[in-house]
């Protein structure tokens, strides 16, 4: 850990004119007092540290000195192309793999490019998780990042609906969507012969998605195993993402729509959906109205999301569902039969 620490202070002095210990004790989280023990150990090394004395003093390397320990290990060159995800590096336990990597791009750079990763980090961020949501670091992320990295079985329990199962897993990847973290994985195939569950047997099982924090316990094999060469993880997720979207989608409504409610419809609904109902519908009425046949994941779901269409979209079947906005029209209609709410007064201004 101290070695650690000692080659981090040399990159970051070698990546700056000169540092105070303030500076530095921030930078590697530590006192003042650390920084100074550790000055006198890099200097006792041969490392050539000056320490400029006054207010404005600090410490500085000398005599134009670089250390070679700027090569980058696999873990480091994997976080640095995540960098622009903190939130996703931290949940990882790559944190500290990523700002090793950083320090030894910049120290490797000439010094008028030193300040271009801090440039980058003022134009351009990454908030993944969505709106209104507290985002959770499910507990055994990073022992499957380790996995995924180390390309290791695992064996694991994992929460589906009201039982839990047991697998053999090969992680392959994993993936960061809207906050919610999934692992991309095949099923390894039982050590006494058959086949999986999950797949045929013979080392041909499916690839199977699993959110992570359905995981109840993750434990690292000795085993490593052999990835596909053709497994390509973005095109795996964009694939099984737009299955998921299109399968979830299992009932249909019909609804009559004014040309405000057909520009409405995408953003309160499936957008995919929405937007190919929208453009398969015939020829407007007299009125400029459309009817569509939107496909919904159930009709409770479409009542809530077809509630934002207001005035500008009336459904039409299946009857039930046409039963509910008709009731919710009407109980709509008395709260506001009233010109102001019961028992309020409202000055004029």
């Amino acid at each position: 850990m101290r070695a650690a620490r000692l080659i981090k202070l040399v990159l970051l002095l070698q990546s700056r004119p000169s540092m105070t210990a303030a500076e530095l004790a921030h930078e590697l989280e530590v006192s003042e007092r650390t920084v100074g023990r550790d000055i006198v150990s890099l200097s006792e090394a041969g490392v050539p540290v000056y320490a400029d004395r006054g207010r404005a003093g600090g410490y500085r390397l000398i005599g134009g000195y670089r250390t070679r320990l700027t090569g980058l290990g696999r873990s480091e060159v994997g976080a640095l192309f995540l960098s622009g995800v903190p939130s996703a590096l931290r949940e990882m336990g790559l944190a500290d793999a990523a700002s090793a990597a950083r320090l030894k791009v910049s120290a490797a750079l000439l010094p008028e490019l030193r300040d271009a990763a801090f440039d980058a980090s003022q134009r351009f961020h990454l908030d993944a998780p969505g709106w209104y949501q507290e985002p959770e670091t499910p507990a055994l992320l990073p022992a499957l990042a380790e996995a995924v990295w180390g390309d290791r079985r695992v064996t694991a329990r994992y929460r589906r609906k009201d039982t839990e199962v047991a697998r053999e897993l090969e992680p392959y990847g994993l993936v960061l969507k809207a906050g919610v973290w999934y692992l991309a994985a095949r099923a390894a195939e039982p050590s006494g012969g058959g086949a999986s569950k999950d797949g045929p047997s013979g080392g041909e099982a499916a690839f199977r998605v699993y959110r992570v924090d359905r995981f109840t316990s993750v434990a690292l094999t000795d085993d490593r195993f052999t990835r596909t060469e053709d497994f390509d993880l973005p095109a795996f997720w964009e694939d099984r993402a737009a299955q998921f979207a299109r399968s979830i989608l299992r009932d249909e409504v019909v609804v009559r729509l004014s040309p405000a409610g057909a520009r409405i419809l995408p953003h309160i609904t499936d957008r995919a959906a929405g937007q190919e109902a929208v453009e398969r519908a015939g020829e407007p009425d007299e009125r400029g109205r459309i009817t569509v046949t939107l496909p919904v994941e159930s009709l409770d779901v479409a009542y809530s999301q077809l509630l934002g269409l207001g005035p500008e979209g009336e459904v039409l079947a299946p009857p039930q569902l046409r039963a509910r906005f008709t009731e919710a029209t009407a109980r709509t209609a008395a709260l506001y039969a009233d010109e102001s709410p019961a028992g309020e007064d409202h000055p004029s201004p």
